[in-house]
């Protein structure tokens, strides 16, 4: 819906979409929220995307929450949590077939 691809362009069904996959736990919606928030100005429910896409194991949502860290609109300590629940997000993940697979 966000681009208009085989259906009608449609900003309303794009986020319910959106927030349902979110709801359902996918990272990638979270972090397209978050960005959506932003672009609207919404800056501190952008965050809480990001942080929690974040928290998922999303490494792109790594980048806004510095970046928003810098312009003071994330606390160190939110950060700092959020960096660690990404990399225990990413170390969950990680396992011997995984890593024989990637070679």
């Amino acid at each position: 819906y966000r681009d208009g691809h085989d259906v009608e362009k449609d900003e309303g069904k794009e986020m319910y979409h959106l927030e349902l996959a979110a709801i359902g736990g996918h990272p990638e919606a979270r972090y397209n929220l978050g960005c959506h928030e932003w672009n609207n100005d919404n800056i501190e429910r952008a965050v809480k995307h990001w942080i929690i896409a974040a928290t998922q194991g999303h490494d792109e949502s790594i980048k806004p929450l510095m970046d928003e860290f810098r312009r003071g609109f994330v606390s160190k300590d939110d950060l700092a949590a959020a960096l660690r629940a990404h990399q225990a997000a990413v170390d969950a993940t990680k396992s011997p077939q995984r890593e024989a697979a990637e070679e």
